[in-house]
């Protein structure tokens, strides 16, 4: 385990919540400037499976099918048609709240973190449809000033079925 002053751990875990606040208050473009220009933004589809074959959870990374397989300029296409009125799925925009939390730092190599942590996201759109998303995450963040900037973002259900009626929100 790596032995980190708190104070590099609360600058991410404040890094985190700052996020999280931008998404939930459709700040997005604001959230965009969070990204990193070579972003990497993926999660993959959950898989029950066999109790000796763990590996098989996941599907695998630039090998198998993904929910999200993004780079930043398909971030930025998205945020423009949520924005923009042009996403269906999104009009009305829905009420978000994101909460992180076991921020855990996981590695150093030079000027980037590995982070891990677990997330739950509640959505409500119209009246009555509500959707919460449950996982962990993996997030490489790369130092940028006094902040940071997402570089890679993995994202793992703890659901195989997605009952959501569409998945337009951002982890």
């Amino acid at each position: 385990m790596i032995d980190l002053s708190s104070s590099v751990k609360e600058q991410v875990e404040n890094f985190l919540s700052y996020e999280g606040e931008l998404l939930d208050e459709r700040k997005f473009d604001a959230w965009l400037d969070l990204l990193a220009d070579d972003v990497r933004y993926w999660m993959p589809l959950v898989r029950n499976f066999q109790h000796d074959k763990p590996e098989m959870e996941y599907t695998r990374e630039q090998c198998d099918a993904a929910w999200f397989d993004e780079d930043k300029k398909t971030l930025a296409q998205r945020v423009r048609q949520i924005t923009g009125g042009d996403h269906w799925a999104e009009e009305p925009l829905s009420r978000t709240t994101h909460m992180t939390t076991n921020v855990r730092i996981d590695g150093i190599a030079g000027d980037e973190l590995t982070v891990k942590c677990r997330f739950l996201i509640y959505v409500n759109r119209r009246d009555t449809e509500i959707r919460l998303f449950a996982g962990k995450r993996v997030d490489i963040l790369r130092r940028n000033g006094s902040s940071f900037l997402v570089r890679k973002r993995s994202i793992f259900l703890d659901q195989t079925t997605l009952l959501a009626k569409n998945l337009t929100t951002f982890f």
